[in-house]
């Protein structure tokens, strides 16, 4: 049995390809093929490219329903794509 060594710049060269796939992974999470039913706020605001107030605008206004379990909002997708397809720019 061979016995091979590893280097510090091995395990440096492997964390970077880790997380250079990772981060591909990452990207367009929140697309529409993802189909996700429900997405909670983070998720909503990277997805219509939208800050914080305005996604709590569209709450108070009743632009955007959504359900509240305990402290975190929740919105349904097809809510979401229904919102984007009727008006365009936020």
């Amino acid at each position: 049995m061979q016995l091979e060594i590893l280097t510090e710049a091995d395990l440096q060269k492997f964390k970077i390809e880790l997380f250079d796939e990772l981060k591909k992974m990452n990207t367009g999470i929140y697309v529409a093929s993802d189909h996700r039913k429900w997405l909670r706020s983070a998720e909503v605001r990277q997805l219509l490219k939208i800050s914080a107030g305005t996604l709590q605008n569209l709450r108070i206004n009743r632009t955007l329903p959504f359900k509240k379990v305990g402290s975190i909002c929740y919105y349904a997708y097809a809510d979401i794509e229904k919102l984007m397809g009727e008006g365009g720019e936020l």
